[in-house]
């Protein structure tokens, strides 16, 4: 049987092995590092979990065909071209693509700035907050209009979105909370290259300089790079009950051709 939803385990999750990744290389509790990192991952799991949960309700229930196979193809494809526009758009907003039109661009130290009043993490927790914020927005609105498109499909359909908007809103408060311990974990990431850093220009005699950080290989260069990747990571994985919903509507048009 094919599900609506490619399986993601928690433990091989991108985001999750990105930061694991990031926490590996600090130092510390070992014992207290695996624990947070595995309450994080456990976390992630259920709501991985229970989003599945809507591909595979639909996957068991019996196909009940209704409507022209031609009208239905039409409504899928254009929910899943609607769901690619969406998911290019957010992708963009990450990669700063659009350069100087980003809506949230990333903070960036002034020219003149030091370790001291520039390596200070705050602005990049609001950053990431701040796209968190446009992903949760843009992807409520994505996943109410996929349903609105499946209930005009079958009753099997229909009741897969029903299910979903109830699962959606059981589940909004503990997704908004697993995802707001991303930005927390990501500080570790940032204080450890600055203070590696820090380190390393203190035994040496070379210049400090913003110039520097932002060069190839530049401690925050490879941070704002890390940031980039998590974010994309994150995004991944709240796309995937609307892409289970936009599957479950291809797999029921097939059936009924």
């Amino acid at each position: 049987m094919k599900t609506y939803l490619s399986r993601t385990n928690f433990n091989s999750s991108r985001l999750v092995r990105l930061l694991a990744d990031f926490n590996a290389g600090e130092r510390g509790d070992a014992r207290a590092e695996s624990r947070g990192k595995q309450s994080f991952a456990e976390r992630l799991g259920q709501w991985l979990d229970l989003n599945h949960a809507i591909a595979l309700s639909g996957a068991l229930h019996p196909s009940l065909r209704q409507g022209p196979g031609g009208t239905a193809a039409g409504a899928a494809d254009e929910v899943a071209a609607l769901v690619a526009r969406t998911q290019a758009a957010l992708r963009d907003a990450i990669t700063q693509e659009g350069g100087g039109k980003a809506r949230i661009k990333l903070p960036l130290p002034e020219a003149g700035a030091t370790l001291e009043s520039g390596g200070k993490y705050l602005p990049y927790r609001r950053y990431y907050l701040a796209q968190q914020r446009e992903m949760e927005a843009a992807l409520v609105q994505l996943r109410a209009q996929v349903r609105e498109a499946l209930k005009g499909g079958s009753p099997s359909l229909r009741q897969l979105a029903g299910l979903d908007g109830v699962l959606e809103k059981a589940l909004a408060e503990r997704e908004r909370n697993l995802f707001l311990n991303v930005p927390l974990l990501l500080e570790k990431r940032f204080e450890q290259l600055r203070d590696a850093y820090a380190s390393a220009l203190e035994a040496s005699s070379q210049a400090d300089g913003v110039a520097r950080w932002m060069q190839p290989g530049g401690w925050l260069a490879v941070f704002c790079k890390d940031l980039q990747s998590v974010l994309l990571a994150e995004l991944e994985i709240r796309l995937q009950p609307v892409l289970g919903l936009v599957e479950a509507f291809g797999n029921e048009v097939s059936k009924s051709q």
